[in-house]
């Protein structure tokens, strides 16, 4: 078995039509059990998984997404290691794949951090990712929309700028963040039992019971209407005729 160690570094776009419609004839080439190999490693540095096996197997999933279907399962991941596997036989293929996994590598630490790397990354869970980025302490870098295989639907989602998520890790802003959110939250429940306890203390006061007016008490005490002097003598006098 040949093993050769390759450092990301170097290359330059995606294959064209002749490399891929090649690579798909010779990759398809029956296999032999039990027959030597060849192997070719590509090292991802700490700047491209940003520390995260999730973030490496993204990263995989990226290049067989961009490698012809014959050669997606040669490809594979330990680690933060990319691993080319073929047999002797398929040395021409071999080759050819090598230098396509190399040319894409070129450049793959830009490559946009999605919801579930970032949330391995910061070691964060999904209600504070949502949260962060609602309140703009994370920032989207633009969205992606993807067709998973089974489902019907497209689904979109935020994704993330490789290097505002290392900065967020080197300032090691989410204990600041879950600092600041444990504040605040504090803040509100002595809030809410501020507003509980003067709401309990207005029910338990006795009302004040309204002040009868004076036609009512008399009405209610059954008491005879004061008599004007005087009402009489100006009754008799027809002065309100």
């Amino acid at each position: 078995m040949e093993t050769a160690f390759v450092t990301l570094s170097g290359g330059e776009g995606l294959f064209d039509p002749w490399e891929e419609a090649y690579l798909e004839l010779m990759s398809s080439q029956p296999k032999k059990n039990g027959a030597p190999e060849r192997v070719q490693e590509w090292v991802l540095p700490a700047a491209v998984t940003l520390g995260s096996s999730v973030r490496a197997h993204g990263i995989l999933l990226e290049m067989r997404a961009r490698l012809p279907s014959a050669a997606k399962k040669a490809l594979s991941v330990k680690g933060s290691i990319l691993i080319l596997t073929m047999t002797e036989t398929s040395a021409e293929a071999f080759a050819a794949t090598a230098a396509v996994v190399t040319r894409v590598l070129d450049g793959i630490e830009a490559l946009p951090v999605i919801p579930r790397e970032i949330e391995d990354i910061l070691t964060i869970s999904t209600t504070e990712r949502h949260r962060w980025l609602k309140d703009g302490r994370l920032q989207s870098a633009g969205t992606r929309t993807v067709k998973l295989r089974g489902r019907a639907k497209k689904i979109t989602f935020h994704v993330f700028d490789p290097r505002h998520v290392e900065d967020v890790m080197d300032r090691d802003l989410v204990t600041v963040w879950r600092e600041d959110d444990a504040a605040k939250a504090s803040e509100n429940r002595k809030r809410a039992a501020g507003k509980a306890a003067l709401t309990r203390s207005g029910k338990g006061a006795p009302k004040a019971k309204p002040v009868p007016s004076s036609a009512a008490r008399r009405s209610r005490e059954k008491l005879p209407a004061p008599k004007l002097q005087g009402w009489e003598e100006f009754e008799r006098d027809e002065l309100l005729r």
